[in-house]
């Protein structure tokens, strides 16, 4: 059975930085895509950063553009989101998702149970 879990959450003050991890069990082939969603409390899932492993092409929401980065270690098959001054805006629950393929696209097949992400002003 295929599973993600992140990891790498915490409470900070506002101006920190995070790194989020996500950790893939029962699967050993390359995800095709893999992504970084978040939800505040009483807010809609929001998608946060995507890339695709085989070459490296990432994409951010403008909300976080220049201050996250999604990384990849392809050995480890593991996604990185790199979270850079913090604002108490971006406090949520952080989702790591993964899957698709190159016929149907990206699409998030497998989710992790979430990692929270506080930060106080």
């Amino acid at each position: 059975q295929i599973a993600l879990v992140e990891s790498g959450g915490g409470s900070v003050q506002a101006g920190e930085s995070l790194r989020l991890s996500c950790v893939a069990s029962g699967y050993t082939d390359s995800w095709y895509c893999m992504g970084w969603f978040r939800q505040a409390p009483g807010k809609e899932r929001e998608w946060v950063a995507r890339i695709f492993p085989g070459d490296g092409r990432a994409a951010y929401s403008a909300s976080v553009k220049g201050r996250f980065t999604i990384s990849q270690d392809n050995a480890k098959n593991t996604p990185y989101l790199q979270i850079n001054s913090l604002k108490p805006e971006d406090t949520a629950m952080y989702y790591c998702a993964a899957g698709g393929n190159p016929r149907i696209g990206c699409e998030y097949h497998y989710w992790g149970q979430g990692t929270q992400v506080t930060v106080s002003a």
